[in-house]
Formats: structure tokens, sequence, C-alpha cells
């Protein structure tokens, strides 16, 4: 994967404080955000590259191991090991924290890097000790819309400027987590190669709320179909369904239709409910209707 330089991506330098570095993010974030960029992949492209880099340089310990290793900053524990290994089985010698093999700090285009370092110097016993570490894993975000989270799609991201297409099933939560086996970083020796785990950010929707598998609406009708009684339309994530109030039907009541509501995740056929709470819409009348009111009023 191409090396990204963390501190370039969210414009600062890399004596940034924490501070510098969460406002910058915040800024960008507002910027490139999915919800201003609905059909930009560039745009989603960047807002993921500006996650990742807030992840690792608002993290004072990743921070500290990306400012030492640059790219390879995943491996650093790796490195530290090995070295350690290396000082005790060949009478403690000392590299003094590789400080004199070259620099392999944040932005380094030394594309030979601590891998061709171990192999030169150890002539490859490092990584042919029969202990090659598996790759490390990603962690990533991913924010879709409601409407989308309740359908089976395809969805296209980048990761360190890699494109990854990955099918989204519907039923889909809020904080929900996926591992894709073997997509996330390469090893540095002969291992596997890491995973990459997705987290889920459902973004909220103006018409529905949801709540597990169900859904939540409110929905207004006029003052004469709640005290006569009659058909009213009401939305749902498949379209538009019709539904008969009774006569006399009190404001705020909430009704249940079954079988409405969110696609059960991996249950193909299986949705919650939709609840529908009514609000009352006064007509405005004239002086007639109001008269006629006013004797219904003295009747009852």
């Amino acid at each position: 994967m191409a090396f990204i330089d963390y501190y370039k991506v969210l414009g600062v330098g890399n004596n940034a404080t924490q501070s510098e570095i969460k406002k910058a993010y915040h800024k960008l974030t507002k910027i490139y955000h999915p919800d201003k960029n609905e059909n930009s992949a560039e745009a989603n492209e960047r807002y993921q590259e500006i996650n990742e880099a807030y992840h690792v340089l608002n993290d004072p310990e990743k921070r500290k191991k990306y400012d030492t290793y640059g790219e390879h900053w995943r491996n650093a524990d790796e490195f530290e090991a090995q070295r350690r290994e290396y000082r005790s089985s060949d009478g403690g010698f000392d590299f003094g924290g590789f400080g004199g093999f070259g620099d392999f700090s944040h932005g380094s285009s030394n594309s030979s890097g601590f891998s061709d370092f171990f192999e030169e110097l150890f002539g490859g016993r490092a990584f042919r000790s029969g202990r090659e570490r598996k790759g490390e894993d990603i962690q990533a975000t991913m924010s879709i819309p409601l409407r989308d989270a309740a359908t089976t799609h395809k969805q296209t991201f980048s990761i360190n400027g890699e494109s990854i297409r990955i099918t989204v099933p519907a039923g889909i939560a809020d904080g929900q987590k996926i591992r894709l086996k073997g997509r996330g970083n390469a090893s540095m020796g002969n291992g596997e190669r890491g995973d990459l785990y997705i987290t889920f950010r459902i973004e909220p929707d103006p018409t529905f709320t949801r709540r597990g598998n169900d859904l939540y609406v409110t929905v207004k009708s006029d003052m004469y179909t709640m005290i006569l009684g009659g058909d009213i339309v009401l939305p749902t994530l498949r379209g538009n369904v019709k539904m008969s109030i009774r006569p006399g039907t009190q404001p705020d009541s909430t009704l249940r239709l079954r079988g409405k509501g969110f696609p059960v995740y991996k249950k193909e056929g299986s949705f919650g409910d939709l609840f529908v709470t009514l609000k009352v819409e006064l007509p405005s009348l004239n002086e007639k209707q109001k008269e006629m009111l006013r004797r219904i009023k003295e009747e009852s």
C-alpha cells in the first residue's frame, strides 16, 4: 500500500499539539462528510483518510510509534521484539533505537525500510525464525443512511489507497462490526495478512426512528378522520400504505403495523414492526363551521 503522511492529510505540522490535531480533524470532516458529498467517490476516500489519520495521531501511543517508525509504525512492537531477541542472543549489542541506521521517521520514501534493514543485518534470521507474525489488523468506520441499511447493497471505499468493494447485508445495526479476513496490513515476514474490521454508523433519518428492528414514525391526521374514522396514508421503507382509523381515535395514539419495520439482519423475509403515532392537524374554520362546533359542544 502507498505510504500516507498523516500530518499532511490533516494539514498540520509534525509538532502539532493534540488540540490542533483535533481542531483540524473536525474542520475537515465537516467539509468531506458523506452527507455533503453523497455522489463523490473522491470525497469519500478523503473522508476515510482523514479518519484514519486522526485515529493514529490522536492516540499518543500510536503517534509515538508513527513518529519513530513512519510507514512501518504498525510493526513497531515486532521491531522492538526482534531487537531485544538479537541483543539477547548476540552478546547484548544495542543499536540505540536504530538511530544510526538511516531515517525511518514519518514521511520517509525509503523503499527498503526496516524489512531490508533486518534482512541485511541479520541475514534474514529475524524473519526465518519460524515466528512469522500476522500483519496488523485495520479498524475502519463506514457511515450509511438508514434507508441504505435497510437493503442489501454494494459499497466501495478506500483504505490506505486500496479500493475495497463489499456487500452490506440488509439490517446492519449502528455500531455493528464486521471482519474482512486478510484485508488488513501485510506481514513484515511470511505471515498472513491482518484483517479489516469495519464499524458501521447508521445516519439518522428525517422520517423514521429505528429501535432494534422496529421503526417509529409520527403522522398527522385531520380532525374529521380522527373523529369519524377513515383511511390515512402512511409512509414505510417499502412505499406508502393505507391504514384504517377507527372513529373516535384519540390524539397521540400509537398504532402498530406488523412486519412493516426494519429487516432483520441476515434473516431474509423477516421484518420488525412499524409503530405510528397519530397527531391531530386542526383545520382553519370559517364562522359557519365554528357555529356548528359550538352547537355540537352544547349538545355534548
